[in-house]
């Protein structure tokens, strides 16, 4: 019986970012839905390095081009490569001679600027990355943020900040209080990545600005991982990132067997947001209710309690209970379970985590009382959500 050639592929990826772990997660899909037979080379710590990769003796490459340094190493390559990275308005930036498989930077960020503006805010800023060659996709970012903003009349208020390392931290945060303070309020905060959104969420808490309330903020990435560090359930944009591997092995698969695609490229439109209260924003009049409300967001998976939440604001539970039912049409208690509902489908939406740790750790009093509280509010249990969202994850169209 004939059998097919296996090819030696290599992918060059780093582990470390979200959008690579997703751009590789969509290779594999490609692999186990087709015949291609491929013998995979990958660091085994998955980091992406160059050394020595001149003399690699395989038939083909996979490569993230975002790094220019990558791209400067496989430019004389003498097998097939296909490149994925960011979108550029300038075609100058593409790699000559490779097809190049792109998320859609422009696409991102009016998904995320939309979202802010359906949710009713009419003031916008960024949070993006120190310039440097490997964040050219940060300034790609900027300048879909800025034609954006043009075309409203608006100016475009871009804040970068500096590296976070352990010696430039306390800089750090307190030049993102600083920037924070400065901006009128309310304000719809886009920052260029969720760990960039991470790092917002915090300096807020430190220094005692609300979310949502006055900062609205949305990430892009949708990154689990991050999910796992925010306080307060974060909003992001999900990138078709696994689309475009999925798409990156097709291209590569038809090169091997002989098709010529140099100069192709494909942009992959983002796959869609997964909403959570980062970005909620309600407009809320009655200062006791909006000071209650920030208290929530970020004890309610501790297992706060309504007279907990109404010794911080510094009134009687019955009063707060008024001033709620008049502001948000509901009780405490009902806010409350909200957030440790968000928070336990954010926790859902990773393998990483079982479900006993998730109702936990999102402040249910058991496991059974979140599957009850699932049924009533979602008409699903904790296992079917999870299901459900990491199937979509897997199979999200681009």
């Amino acid at each position: 019986m004939k059998t097919s050639k296996v090819h030696r592929i290599a992918l060059l990826f780093n582990g470390n970012k979200s959008f690579d772990r997703e751009v590789t997660a969509g290779i594999a899909a490609y692999l186990g839905s087709t015949r291609a037979a491929w013998d995979l080379f990958l660091e085994e710590d998955f980091r992406l390095r160059l050394a020595g990769i001149e003399h690699w003796q395989g038939d083909g490459i996979i490569a993230d081009f975002d790094d220019p340094a990558v791209a400067a190493a496989l430019s004389r390559c003498s097998i097939p490569v296909v490149a994925v990275g960011g979108s550029y308005a300038d075609e100058a930036q593409y790699p000559r001679g490779i097809p190049y498989v792109a998320t859609d930077n422009f696409k991102l960020v009016k998904l995320a600027r939309d979202h802010l503006i359906d949710v009713g805010l009419q003031r916008f800023a960024m949070f993006s990355l120190p310039m440097t060659g490997e964040n050219r996709w940060a300034r790609e970012r900027e300048n879909a943020f800025g034609s954006l903003m043009r075309d409203d009349q608006m100016d475009a208020e871009i804040f970068r900040g500096c590296e976070t390392t352990a010696s430039s931290w306390d800089e750090s945060v307190q030049g993102q209080i600083a920037w924070l303070r400065s901006l009128p309020k309310p304000v719809g905060i886009i920052a260029v990545t969720d760990a960039r959104a991470r790092q917002l969420l915090q300096a807020c808490t430190i220094a005692g600005i609300e979310v949502p309330e006055q900062v609205a903020l949305i990430g892009i990435d949708n990154d689990p991982m991050v999910r796992m560090f925010t306080r307060i359930p974060l909003s992001s944009v999900i990138q078709g990132a696994q689309e475009m591997g999925r798409t990156a092995a097709h291209l590569l698969d038809q090169m091997l067997h002989g098709v010529r695609l140099a100069n192709m490229r494909i942009q992959v439109p983002p796959a869609g947001i997964n909403v959570f209260a980062s970005s909620q924003h309600q407009v809320i009049k009655h200062p006791h209710v909006m000071r209650a409300r920030h208290f929530i967001r970020q004890y309610a998976c501790q297992g706060i309690k309504t007279h907990q939440v109404a010794d911080y604001v510094g009134v009687s539970r019955s009063s707060l209970e008024t001033y709620f039912r008049h502001e948000m049409g509901c009780s405490v208690h009902d806010v409350i379970l909200r957030f440790k509902l968000d928070a336990a489908k954010a926790g859902l939406e990773s393998a990483e985590r079982s479900i006993a740790d998730v109702a936990t750790g999102c402040g249910f009093t058991s496991t059974q009382y979140m599957y009850l509280v699932f049924k009533r509010e979602l008409g699903c249990t904790p296992r079917a959500y999870r299901d459900r969202a990491l199937g979509e994850n897997t199979l999200a169209p681009g």
